[in-house]
């Protein structure tokens, strides 16, 4: 069931630079170590959907269906585009002093928003229709028993990955905020970044 060639095609998908990770590394340069985990874990939070709707069999639906999908793709697309909206304005993104890094963190707002990112990600309901069932092993007693466990080492992997980007993100984070000009280019980056992804999203097929 979990075989070299499952655990090595999912580290491939988790490495892949996508919205996640994307916002995982911004969030640790804006908001350092701490807030990086926080956005790991909402990302990971954010395939639980995708997992369940594939074990109801909505991801078939979603699949078969045009019009399903086009909805979910573009609700991605407008929450993309208003991240890379929200991160162009704001201009004390990555402008942390001392005085703001001690001050608490809005850490659940912060692993919701991470949440809805990847719960709008059309591709990760294709993913699990397409990916995850051809490893589960055809004559196995319980293939929805075997479905939670890949999905469960994926996940893993998922947190884990992304808790590693947001740590070397936050290890470049003394860099940032000693210089306004990097702090200007990063926050205009990511901007793009996200509207690239946006972007890319509206013009992938459907299927």
């Amino acid at each position: 069931m979990i075989t070299l060639q499952f655990l090595v095609t999912s580290l491939i998908v988790v490495l892949i630079p996508g919205t996640g990770v994307v916002f995982t590394v911004s969030t640790g340069l804006a908001q350092g170590r701490r807030a990086s985990v926080y956005a790991s874990l909402g990302c990971t939070a954010g395939i639980v959907p995708h997992l369940l709707a594939s074990m109801l069999g909505l991801s078939a639906v979603m699949h078969t269906s045009a019009l399903a999908f086009q909805a979910l793709k573009f609700a991605g697309v407008a929450y993309l585009f208003y991240l890379a909206w929200a991160t162009w304005r704001d201009r004390g993104a990555f402008a942390v002093d001392r005085a703001a890094a001690a001050a608490p963190l809005p850490m659940r707002s912060l692993v919701t928003r991470a949440a809805l990112l990847n719960t709008l990600n059309p591709k990760l309901t294709i993913f699990f229709l397409a990916f995850l069932p051809q490893f589960v092993a055809v004559d196995a007693a319980s293939p929805l028993a075997q479905m939670l466990v890949l999905s469960g080492v994926f996940m893993a992997m998922t947190f884990a990955v992304f808790v590693v980007y947001g740590l070397l993100a936050d290890a470049f984070r003394g860099v940032v905020l000693e210089s306004p000009r990097v702090q200007d280019w990063l926050r205009r980056g990511f901007a793009g970044c996200f509207a690239g992804l946006g972007a890319n999203l509206a013009l992938s097929e459907s299927r």
